[in-house]
């Protein structure tokens, strides 16, 4: 289990998406998410899964850990596709009582399952290719104008990164609970659905235990190197847009605008995936 963990796990390395400002990396990310929605149909789809691969190849991270990602939504990316091989009309391909899967359902699931591959593989480059410093910065400089309603933005920020920071420690933390506890004897792989859950407690307790012991280490290192929160602290790296970040967003206008095209050249696709 340890060796598939990937959420919130940052991969050192010199490509273009590690030199680009956090901030614009966080802005696009939100711009990918959005336009994914945008897409309504396959050309528009395809145009943001081109970018999206194209992202992942200039990462410099292997592509073998963007796929681990996919390994915790497999179980949801499969469900969701199921489901909606039901939704749609057409030629009916397959029929059961009043279950019926029809051509526009199998467009349906294919449509809606590489939506999601599609959201989980370019969040992971965010967190791949930025450092757990930058981000802390990236939020808090990107939440800044909230301070004048008196929203604590430097301490928000840093109970987000710290929170995607310690999800694989956590991870790690419950396999060996785990491991420890079929060394013991325990049977946690069979019985059905109740004695799984039950089986679940020994695993349970020892984990939220060492959670809290962990948020209390990490409080007490904090008083001891003085942090009071953001308040005249200052930035020992300052976050600067380059002609690097400036490209990035003229690539991905340009992306997004074909997406805008297709959305309204093919509206005859968006009326059959619905």
């Amino acid at each position: 289990m340890a060796r598939d963990i990937t959420l919130g796990q940052y991969i050192p390395g010199h490509s273009l998406i590690h030199r680009m400002d956090p901030r614009v990396k966080i802005a696009l990310t939100f711009v990918f998410i959005i336009f994914i929605f945008v897409a309504s149909n396959f050309e528009g789809l395809l145009i943001m899964v081109a970018l999206m691969f194209a992202i992942l190849l200039l990462s410099g991270v292997p592509l073998k850990q963007y796929f681990k990602s996919l390994k915790a939504i497999l179980f949801i990316v499969l469900f969701t596709g199921v489901l909606n091989l039901f939704y749609g009309s057409g030629h009916v391909i397959w029929q059961w009582r009043f279950m019926q899967v029809t051509d526009g359902g199998i467009c349906n699931a294919l449509f809606v399952s590489i939506r999601i591959v599609s959201l989980i593989l370019y969040s992971s480059v965010l967190t791949f290719t930025t450092s757990p410093t930058d981000l802390t910065d990236a939020l808090e400089r990107i939440m800044k104008p909230l301070k004048a309603l008196h929203v604590k933005v430097h301490e928000i920020a840093m109970m987000m990164t710290i929170a995607l920071r310690f999800v694989p420690t956590l991870l790690e933390e419950t396999d060996k609970i785990m491991n420890a506890q079929k060394a013991r004897g325990a049977d946690l792989e069979s019985g059905g659905v109740t004695q799984r859950i039950h089986a679940m407690i020994p695993i349970l307790i020892p984990l939220f235990v060492s959670s809290f012991r962990r948020a209390y280490d990490l409080a007490m290192a904090m008083e001891c190197r003085c942090y009071h929160g953001g308040e005249g602290r200052t930035k020992m790296k300052q976050l600067h847009m380059t002609n690097l970040d400036s490209a990035a967003i003229a690539c991905t206008a340009v992306f997004c605008a074909a997406v805008i095209f297709c959305a309204a050249k093919f509206p005859a696709a968006l009326h059959e995936l619905r």
